[in-house]
C-alpha cells in the first residue's frame, strides 16, 4: 500500500505500531509496519540502551519514538527536579495511597525485586531542564525517522530539531482546534486520536474526528487512531481520508508486550464496555481498564488527582506493588489491577505474536479495500 505516509517514511505499509515494549516495536517494523517506542516509559539511560537494542533488531529499517510533552505541568527546581516535585505532593494524598494499599493488603515489594525508577520517569514529563529534553537528546542521538509528541503543541525547538535532522515530527490531536495549533507549529504528521483509544485521549470518536482533521490538514498526512485493531478498521480509516493508522491497544494482546500477565488475563475477559477515562494514573484523562482502583478515587472523601507529573510520582510505586502482588495471585491486588487500553479490548481472544497481528492487519485491510473497489465497479447490463 502506498500513501503519503509510506512515501514520507520509506515504509511498506501505512501501519504504525505504538508500544512501550521494544520487542513489539521491532516486530512491527520487521513485519512491514512502522514501530514507535513509548519513550516516556524510560529513563534517559534506559532509553539509550533500548533504542540501541531495537536498531540491532531491525537491520536499518525505519522506526520512531513517542514522547509526552504536556502543555502544562507542575514545575520543579532544575537543580533538584525530583525533590522539588515530590515536595509538592500533599501529605493527604500520600496517606490516601498508603491507606488504600493497606486496606487491600498489598505487601511491600520483596527484597531484590526489580523496581522501575518511578520518580525519574515521572520527572521526564516536565518540559524544563532535566525533563523531556533529556529523552529527546537521547532519541536524536539515534537514527530515528519520526518523533511523535502527545498532550500538547511541540516546543519550537523540537520542530526545528526534527527538520534539521531529517526526522518527521508527528503530533496527536483530539479536537480540530488542537490540529490548528499543531499545523501552525509546523508538524509534519497529524494523528487524529479518537476517544476509543487507550491512554490519553479526548471525547470525540475516531469516525467523526478523522475526516475533520483531514479537511484541516491540507497536504499534511493524517493518521487515524483509536478503535483500530483489525484490517477492516484500518480500511475504514483509509476510506475516511487518513494516510495511515496509528495502533496502540492491539499490541497489548501480543506475546512480546511487557504488560504483566495478570493484566493481560483481565484483558482477555473484558468487553468493549470495560474501559473508562480517568486521571487517577497520570493526572490527565486516560482510557484504561475499569477496576476498583478508580472506584476508590471516586469516593466522596477521596482526594482529587494531582496534575502531571505529580500524580504518577504519587502512584507509580504503588502500581509496582499492585502488579507484583497480582502476579503472585493476590486476589485483592487483582481487583485493583489495570492498565491503559482502548475499547478494542473487547475483541481480544488470545495472545499472539506481534508479527502475526501485523501481517493480519495489513492483509485483511488489502482484502477489504479490494472488496470495496469491487462494489464501485460499474453495473453492466446484458
Amino acid at each position: 500500500m502506498k500513501t503519503a505516509l509510506t512515501q514520507m517514511l520509506g515504509i511498506e505499509n501505512p501501519l504504525v505500531g505504538f508500544n512501550r515494549s521494544p520487542g513489539v516495536v521491532a516486530e512491527v517494523t520487521n513485519a512491514g509496519g512502522f514501530g514507535v517506542l513509548a519513550a516516556s516509559a524510560y529513563t534517559p539511560a534506559e532509553l539509550d540502551a533500548t533504542l540501541t537494542w531495537i536498531e540491532g533488531q531491525v537491520g536499518g529499517r525505519p522506526y520512531g519514538v513517542d514522547v509526552l510533552v504536556p502543555g502544562k505541568t507542575a514545575a520543579g527546581d532544575p537543580a533538584d527536579l525530583i525533590a522539588g516535585l515530590r515536595a509538592q505532593i500533599p501529605q493527604a494524598h500520600l496517606d490516601f495511597v498508603d491507606d488504600l494499599l493497606r486496606r487491600y493488603d498489598i505487601p511491600e515489594l520483596p527484597e531484590g525485586a526489580a523496581e522501575a525508577a518511578t520518580d525519574e520517569i515521572a520527572a521526564s514529563l516536565t518540559t524544563g531542564a532535566g525533563g523531556v529534553q533529556a529523552l529527546l537528546d537521547v532519541a536524536f542521538s539515534h537514527r530515528i525517522s519520526l518523533v511523535a509528541n502527545a498532550l500538547g503543541t511541540p516546543p519550537p525547538d523540537l520542530v526545528r530539531r526534527g527538520k534539521s535532522n531529517g526526522v518527521a515530527v508527528a503530533a496527536l490531536v483530539g479536537q480540530p482546534k488542537h490540529a490548528v495549533r499543531q499545523l501552525d507549529a509546523g508538524v509534519d504528521v497529524l494523528i487524529a486520536q479518537g476517544t476509543e483509544a487507550g491512554g490519553h485521549t479526548g471525547t470525540i470518536a475516531t469516525m467523526v474526528l478523522t475526516p475533520e482533521i483531514v479537511d484541516l490538514a491540507g497536504s499534511v498526512p493524517v493518521l487515524a487512531a483509536g478503535g483500530i485493531a483489525s484490517g477492516r478498521q484500518m480500511a475504514a480509516a483509509l476510506a475516511l481520508g487518513a494516510a495511515g493508522v496509528w495502533c496502540g491497544s492491539v499490541w497489548l494482546s501480543s506475546t512480546e508486550d511487557i504488560t504483566p500477565e495478570s493484566v493481560k488475563a483481565k484483558y482477555l475477559q473484558a468487553t468493549s464496555s470495560d474501559t473508562l477515562r480517568s486521571p487517577t494514573r497520570t493526572g490527565k484523562p486516560a482510557r484504561q481498564l475499569r477496576s476498583v482502583w478508580r472506584d476508590e478515587w471516586e469516593k466522596q472523601d477521596s482526594p482529587a488527582p494531582l496534575p502531571m507529573p505529580l500524580q504518577p510520582m504519587l502512584v507509580n510505586a504503588a502500581w509496582n506493588r499492585i502488579d507484583h502482588a497480582a502476579g503472585e495471585g493476590n486476589a485483592a491486588a487483582q481487583t485493583l489491577e489495570s492498565f491503559f487500553i482502548g475499547q478494542v479490548v473487547g475483541g481480544f481472544a488470545r495472545l499472539r505474536p506481534t508479527a502475526e497481528i501485523t501481517r493480519e492487519l495489513i492483509e485483511d485491510c488489502e482484502t477489504r479495500l479490494r472488496e470495496l473497489t469491487a462494489l464501485a465497479d460499474p453495473i453492466t447490463t446484458s
